[in-house]
């Protein structure tokens, strides 16, 4: 059980990164879509990024912080 355990924080520490990436990326196009005046895509981004973070906690939860 140990085992399994350590293999869902390995694998939950790999996520935070990747999210924490995605979301540095879709802030940057956020940023792009609010110079250019896009309002749809401000709008897309926002929620990505929203749910992102959201899963974001889910998987520092599982690291325990």
């Amino acid at each position: 059980m140990r085992a399994i355990e350590m293999k869902r924080k390995k694998r939950a520490k790999k996520g935070v990164i990747s999210l924490e990436k995605q979301i540095k990326k879709h802030q940057e196009k956020l940023n792009k879509a609010i110079k250019s005046g896009n309002w749809g895509l401000e709008g897309y981004y926002r929620k990505e990024i929203d749910a992102k973070r959201k899963d974001l906690e889910k998987k520092k939860k599982i690291l325990g912080g």
